[in-house]
C-alpha cells in the first residue's frame, strides 16, 4: 500500500471538523441544482462533499489526482446508493467536459496548485467547462493562515486510533507552506501502528490576484466572502470563499 492510498483511508478521521453542510448550502443558495444540475467537484477527494451535492439533487462529477481517493469515493457513493463518474487529472489538465452549471474547488485544494501559470489555467480551463451562466465555487488559504497561523506549529492528535505530528515550514515561494506529517495508524487486529510519513505543499495568493485572473478571464460578478460566513474577509481571516459567474 503506497503512502498516499494510507493517506486516503484516514483522511476522512481528519476532516471531521470541517462543515460540508455549510459549503452544500453555500452553493445551494446561489446555484440551486434544479436549474443548476450539473456539478462537477474538482480536488473531490474521497467524495465526501461530493456525495452530499448529490444527495442534494446534483448531477455530479467528480476530479481527483489520488486514484486511492476516488477508490473510496467510488465506494463512499455506490454504498450510499448513487452513481457518479470519477476521473484521475490534475486541475491544470481539466479537460472534456463541458456545458457545466457549478463547478466546485473545495476545502483549499487550488492551495495545492503553486505555480502561478498553472493556477491561471486551472481557472482558465473552468471557464471553458462552464455554461453561460455557470458559477464557480472555490475557497482558499488566508494569507493570515499562511503566514501565522500555519508557523504556529508543530501541531499534534491523537484519538487512539490514528495519531500525528504535523510540522510545518515556509515553502520556496511566497505565501507557500510545506506540511511535513508523521501519521501512525492502528492495525485494524492489534495493538500495532504502522507508520508513514507525509509531505504537502500549498501555496495562495492575494484575493485580488484572484480577482484578477477571474477577470481577466473573463467571469463577472466575482463575490468574495470569509469562514463559511456572508461577512466581507478580514484581516484574521482563515478562509477565503469566491464566487465567480461566466
Amino acid at each position: 500500500m503506497s503512502s498516499y492510498e494510507r493517506f486516503a483511508h484516514v483522511y476522512d478521521e481528519l476532516q471531521t471538523d470541517i462543515p460540508y453542510n455549510l459549503y452544500v448550502d453555500w452553493v445551494v443558495q446561489h446555484a440551486p441544482s434544479g436549474q443548476y444540475k450539473k456539478l462537477l467537484d474538482i480536488g473531490c477527494g474521497t467524495g465526501v462533499l461530493s456525495l452530499l451535492f448529490a444527495q442534494a439533487g446534483y448531477k455530479v462529477s467528480g476530479v481527483d489526482l489520488s486514484e486511492e481517493m476516488l477508490s473510496v469515493a467510488t465506494e463512499r457513493f455506490t454504498d450510499a446508493g448513487y452513481e457518479a463518474p470519477f476521473y484521475c487529472m490534475s486541475m491544470d489538465e481539466l479537460d472534456g467536459f463541458e456545458g457545466v452549471d457549478v463547478v466546485t474547488i473545495a476545502i483549499d485544494s487550488l492551495n495545492y496548485v503553486v505555480e502561478e501559470q498553472a493556477v491561471y489555467t486551472t481557472l482558465e480551463r473552468i471557464y471553458q467547462a462552464l455554461r453561460d451562466g455557470g458559477q464557480l465555487f472555490f475557497d482558499v488559504h488566508s494569507i493570515f493562515k499562511m503566514s501565522e497561523i500555519f508557523l504556529d506549529g508543530p501541531f499534534t492528535y491523537d484519538d487512539g486510533d490514528i495519531s500525528y505530528v504535523w510540522h510545518t515550514e515556509p515553502g520556496d515561494f511566497e505565501h507557500s507552506i510545506i506540511h511535513q506529517m508523521t501519521f501512525y495508524v492502528r492495525e485494524a487486529t492489534s495493538d500495532l501502528y504502522e507508520r508513514f510519513d507525509e509531505e504537502h505543499i500549498q501555496r495562495t495568493f492575494p484575493i485580488e490576484q484572484y480577482m484578477t485572473w477571474l477577470r481577466d478571464i473573463g467571469f463577472s460578478d466575482v463575490e468574495v466572502t470569509s469562514d463559511f460566513t456572508d461577512e466581507a474577509p478580514e484581516y484574521e481571516s482563515e478562509r477565503i470563499f469566491i464566487r465567480a459567474v461566466k
